[in-house]
């Protein structure tokens, strides 16, 4: 878990230098699952609990590898939303 906590850290102080792995990584820290990626450069993940909610399918594209930066918002808000649940 401490691995997790590092990697959100990383994602909200420095979202430029987040790799595409550490940002698939930090999704299934928190629950996402991944789902396919047929032939393409964008990887799909699932989060199971979450049903067909906003934020349930997130979509992360490669680019040469680092992650970009409006998915990796996109996944921050969700994990967000998830913790306030909580």
């Amino acid at each position: 878990m401490a691995k997790c906590k590092r990697l959100l850290g990383k994602a909200k102080s420095s979202p430029n230098n987040l790799r595409f792995n550490e940002l698939c990584k930090l999704a299934e820290c928190y629950g996402w699952v991944f789902d396919r990626q047929n032939g393409t450069s964008h990887a799909i993940y699932l989060h199971p609990s979450l049903g067909n909610a906003p934020g349930s399918l997130m979509n992360f594209q490669d680019d040469n590898g680092k992650a970009k930066r409006g998915q990796i918002r996109q996944l921050l808000n969700a994990i967000e939303e998830l913790e306030m649940e909580e």
